[in-house]
């Protein structure tokens, strides 16, 4: 499973609307790759979690993926719109 679609599944499983949940891939060095979330206001909290738990667990669960993979470092921004 590629890191985009693995970061969408995971988000969209924390949501209550699925359907605004952005995804988008961004490599800015050579050994990082940056995705970018974005989701409604609304679903925010749900994403990040108390204390940033959720954002966490997601962000480790794409790194360990990406390890397996690429061996690449991963950056996750979790924004709303």
């Amino acid at each position: 499973m590629k890191l985009i679609e693995l970061t969408e599944y995971l988000v969209k499983n924390v949501v209550r609307d699925p359907e605004m949940v952005s995804v988008k891939q961004f490599e800015d060095e050579e050994n990082v790759i940056n995705i970018q979330v974005l989701v409604s206001e609304d679903d925010m909290g749900r994403v990040v979690g108390r204390r940033g738990a959720t954002a966490n667990s997601i962000r480790t669960l794409v790194q360990a993926a990406s390890y397996l993979d690429e061996n690449k470092r991963i950056k996750i921004n979790i924004d709303s719109f």
